[in-house]
Order: C-alpha cells, then sequence, then structure tokens
C-alpha cells in the first residue's frame, strides 16, 4: 500500500495543513480543491489512517495526521536536497569535498573558510583527514581526498602538483623548568645533543629514512601533536612547534622559545602547500576552499594570531 504514496500527495497534505484549507492549499500549488481533496484521500487509503477530521468548516488534523507531518516534511526535504545535490553535481560541484590536512595547518583557519564554505556549498559536505608528514598526502594519493594542504617534502610523488599556499612559523620550545630554558644565548650544539629531542614521527612510508630538524642523537618520537605538546610541557624534552600552538603557553610562561643556531629569533618559516593529483584537479568546492585560505596568510604565519578574514 505505501509503495502507492506520491510526493505530489505528501505536497498537498502540507499544503493543506500550512494553509487551514483544502481550498487555500489549492492556490497555493495552483490547484483545485477537488484534486487536493482526491490527493489527501487517496494519501489516507494508503497510509490506512484519516490525516484530517472534516466535520468542521475547516478540516483539522487528526492524532494521526499530527504525528505523520513531520515525516512528511522529512520526505519532501530529502527529495529536495536529493535534487539540489544532483543539480550541482550536474554543473561540476563535487558530491563531497575531501581534505588532507598537515597537523601544522591552523585549524581555527580551516574551520573559519569551513563556517562560510558551509553557505556557499550546503549540499556538499566536508571529510577532513588531520595527519603528520607524508601522511597528508597519502589520501591525496589513493584519492581519499580532493586535496591535501601539505609541508615540505623532499620530493612530491609523481602525478602530484603543488600549490604554495602560505607558511607557518616554526618554534624551538621547551618547558620553562627544562635546563635548556636557562640559557639567555644562542644554545651550542653540544649542549643540544645532551638532551632528548621530541620529534614528530610519520606514519605514512613516504618520509621513511629521511630525517627532518634533528638536532639531537636521543630523540622520543611521537606521530600526535598534541601528545608532543603535552611532553613539551611536562619537561621531558625539547622540540619544534607551530607558533601558533604554543602562543599561550609562551606568553603564560610555561614554554620558552628557545635560541639555536640557524634558525632566526621567531621561528621558520614553513612553506604550506595544496597537493592535488594532476589528473583530478579540484572541483569548483575544492577550488573555492584553497582560494579562501589563501585569503589569509598574514595570520598564519604571524604571531598566533589567525586573521579576522579567515574566521
Amino acid at each position: 500500500m505505501l509503495d502507492g504514496v506520491s510526493l505530489d500527495q505528501l505536497r498537498a497534505f502540507l499544503a493543506s495543513v500550512d494553509e487551514g484549507s483544502f481550498s487555500a492549499a489549492g492556490r497555493r500549488l495552483s490547484r483545485t480543491q477537488s484534486a487536493i481533496s482526491e490527493a489527501i484521500g487517496s494519501l489516507e487509503t494508503h497510509l490506512g489512517v484519516s490525516l484530517f477530521d472534516r466535520s468542521g468548516r475547516y478540516p483539522r488534523l487528526t492524532s494521526e495526521g499530527a504525528v505523520l507531518v513531520a515525516d512528511a516534511r522529512l520526505v519532501l526535504s530529502g527529495v529536495d536536497g536529493l535534487k539540489a545535490r544532483a543539480k550541482g553535481m550536474a554543473a561540476g560541484i563535487e558530491a563531497e569535498l575531501a581534505i588532507a590536512v598537515d597537523v601544522f595547518f591552523p585549524i581555527e583557519a580551516l574551520a573559519g573558510a569551513a563556517t562560510q564554505f558551509r553557505e556557499q556549498f550546503p549540499r556538499t559536505p566536508l571529510r577532513l583527514y588531520v595527519e603528520a608528514l607524508g601522511a597528508a598526502v597519502e589520501p591525496v594519493i589513493d584519492g581519499r581526498a580532493s586535496f591535501g594542504i601539505a609541508g615540505p617534502l623532499p620530493m612530491l610523488p609523481g602525478g602530484l602538483v603543488a600549490e604554495r599556499l602560505t607558511h607557518v612559523r616554526l618554534l624551538m620550545v621547551a618547558a620553562a623548568n627544562h635546563p635548556l630554558a636557562t640559557w639567555k644565548a644562542v644554545i651550542p650544539k653540544e649542549e643540544l645533543a645532551r638532551h632528548v629531542q621530541l620529534v614528530l614521527t610519520d606514519r605514512s612510508a613516504l618520509t621513511a629514512g629521511r630525517e627532518f630538524g634533528v638536532m639531537a642523537p636521543t630523540t622520543w618520537r611521537l606521530a600526535d601533536l598534541f601528545a608532543k605538546h603535552a611532553f613539551l610541557l611536562n619537561g621531558l624534552g625539547w622540540g619544534g612547534m607551530p607558533r601558533h600552538t604554543v602562543q599561550s603557553d609562551l606568553d603564560a610562561g610555561r614554554l620558552v622559545e628557545l635560541a639555536i643556531e640557524d634558525i632566526p629569533s621567531g621561528g621558520l618559516a614553513l612553506p604550506m602547500s595544496v597537493v592535488y593529483r594532476a589528473s583530478d584537479p579540484p572541483g569548483p568546492a575544492g577550488r573555492w576552499m584553497i582560494e579562501r585560505l589563501a585569503a589569509c596568510p598574514v595570520g598564519m604565519g604571524g604571531k598566533g594570531a589567525i586573521d579576522p578574514v579567515c574566521r
């Protein structure tokens, strides 16, 4: 019986509920009153319940009808969403936008862009992978992500294209109670070598056998930036962190920026690039997101604050 329920019947039902009468519903839908009444009668037959009490001057929802109103709205909303998404796909808009992001990239900037993305592409859901080093590129290579936001890699795998996006500031820091925090001048390399360096490690095989910024013979390796942050705060070692991640700790005196040879005061400018497959570049939604993120490089590279345009 339910197979006979039509969208036309559901629209007549909801129009009658919203307008308060069959005749008003007919005017809204450019139908005759008898056509509306017939559509609702057929719907009641298929559902096996009475939707309206017709004993008065105006039809009133029965208790069963009142319960089914929400279901009818949900069905029609789903159909409208299906049509809108199909229309977008026909115009080339991605059915879903999947992005792989290096953990060093300011998530506040991405969240701010995503807020506007939701308004611009309401029918395109986001999928986000947050990874470190080469692991931010793997989802692009295997097709799980439309594009990635990655830090510098020694060699870009074949078939990928990179576009410079912005940079983040990378500082060398240690806890305020760490022995290295007492140095007021540039710390000699032999002194650095006496202390454990906390190093972010790669979950992928793209950088196997390669070292990035390792200056001490004794290292503790962590695959999670937040774990590294916690270890730094607890004085378990020293290491590099993006400025926007530790700015509040620096301001509060929990962490101290270390003066290290070949690293300028204020940190290194770590380039961040958009990476995508040459054979499958980002569509309209992906390109919009890339351009939106490129509009706020100052906040990402500055002293921890995100540029208001990214909010």
